[in-house]
């Protein structure tokens, strides 16, 4: 009996038995369905918002959409504000990846816009996105990207306080030791979540093997990213393959805010030298591509996802 282990990406999510049951569904839906159930595969969730916000989110509806074309596709995202950092080393990264999203400054992309012209100016930007979503969404992935790779101490309630990398690094090396967790084993991680599953894979030591890996909507690409996941990764050989036995499939739509600066990451991630990882490019409809939804409605997501799991 195969097994899936999941890990979600920015921003504030359902509660994990909700967030499992949508993605899940997801798959089950449109054309050419993939129910893991009737083929005997079992899933878990690698479920991380907490560390970051302090409840869950509550609009579940939003997260089930495949409209999500409006700021409902980051929703929970304004509970994040971006980061100043603390040191030289992390506000240089924090406006590393700000450049890559935007030009413009925090007041200008606070001034309410309308009409055409300001449907054309987005259009301009690297990553077209109504101005309306962009702070939201550059808050969200801002601060999850940087408290991650950064090991920050932060407080999401009253009472608790984390070291971020250490304790979403325990809590996947405990997802894929579970007892319950069978072969082929695939992660499909998400957004952030591949940076997550891709550092423990390949630098944490006590991580378990798995049989296959699938990146949607990946950072891993970027410079920036990059360079906080040494020591361990290095381009002619930042393939996983210490804990990763099988395959790597990296989806991506070009037009994803995310991955958008760098989707094909092949060349960034090979094998003794040898390309290995299969870029995977996709067209997720609407203004919002980043949606986990619209990727596992993906014939091609789908197909990958099966052959890993030997179906």
């Amino acid at each position: 009996m195969a097994h899936v282990t999941f890990i979600h990406g920015i921003a504030n999510k359902p509660a994990p038995d909700e967030l499992l049951r949508i993605w899940r569904h997801a798959l089950e839906s449109g054309d050419d369905p993939l129910p893991l159930g009737d083929h005997g595969v079992t899933s878990s969730l690698v479920y991380w918002a907490d560390v970051l916000y302090a409840a869950p989110d509550p609009d579940v509806a939003a997260h089930e959409s495949v409209l999500e074309n409006t700021a409902q596709g980051i929703d929970g995202a304004g509970d994040a504000d971006i980061p100043e950092g603390a040191t030289a080393e992390e506000r240089a990264f924090i406006e590393g990846l700000r450049e890559r999203l935007t030009l413009r400054s925090d007041d200008e992309i606070d001034t309410p816009e309308s009409g055409d012209g300001a449907d054309a100016e987005f259009a301009l930007e690297r990553i077209p996105l109504p101005w309306f979503v962009k702070k939201r969404f550059m808050a969200a992935f801002l601060r999850d990207v940087h408290h991650y790779l950064f090991n920050v101490s932060f407080s999401p309630r009253p009472g608790e306080t984390y070291r971020v990398q250490d304790e979403i690094r325990r809590r996947f090396v405990t997802a894929l030791s579970a007892p319950e967790v069978s072969r082929p084993h695939v992660v499909v991680s998400h957004s952030m979540g591949t940076v997550i599953a891709y550092d423990c894979l390949k630098r944490v030591a006590e991580c378990p093997e798995v049989d296959g890996f699938i990146t949607l909507g990946s950072p891993l690409g970027l410079d920036e990213v990059q360079d906080k996941l040494q020591p361990g990764w290095t381009r002619l050989d930042g393939f996983p393959h210490e804990r990763n036995r099988g395959g790597w499939a990296n989806v991506y739509d070009r037009l994803d805010p995310v991955c958008g600066f760098d989707a094909r990451i092949g060349n960034d991630f090979r094998r003794a030298g040898t390309k290995v990882i299969e870029d995977v490019r996709v067209s997720n409809d609407g203004k919002w591509r980043h949606s986990l939804v619209k990727y596992f409605r993906q014939p091609e997501l789908r197909a990958a996802l099966a052959h890993m799991l030997d179906l």
